[in-house]
């Protein structure tokens, strides 16, 4: 079974940066593509940004394409999500979500395997 854990939340200011990451555990990481998902009080949960196995194919949700990038490093089990830019739609319950790799990347949230717990990011005006 894999673990996820994101960290990196917190409180920011319209205009500025954070750095999410999520450390995986438990099975090999580098064989698995991983996303990122958020969740705003009463909304569904969206895709975010995807990223293969190899690091080398990325997709991003079109509210977040230029400001946010995702990334991983395998040698650290970790992938990450830098968030610049941030506006106050950002603000959310951000998860990490991983899957065996296929082709393609997978931008729905049932198309992924294993969960993180979420990390809070709040943006205010």
């Amino acid at each position: 079974q894999v673990q996820l854990v994101e960290s990196g939340g917190g409180l920011v200011q319209a205009g500025g940066s954070l750095r999410l990451s999520c450390a995986a555990s438990g099975r090999t990481f580098s064989t698995q593509d991983m996303g990122w998902f958020r969740q705003a009080p009463g909304k569904e949960r969206v895709f975010v940004a995807a990223i293969k196995w190899s690091g080398v194919s990325t997709s991003y949700a079109d509210s977040v394409k230029g400001r946010f990038t995702i990334s991983r490093d395998n040698a650290k089990n970790t992938v990450y999500l830098q968030m610049n830019s941030l506006k106050l739609d950002d603000t959310a319950v951000y998860y990490c979500a991983g899957k065996a790799k296929e082709l393609g990347l997978r931008v729905k949230d049932y198309e992924y395997d294993y969960w993180g717990q979420g990390t809070q990011v709040t943006v205010s005006s």
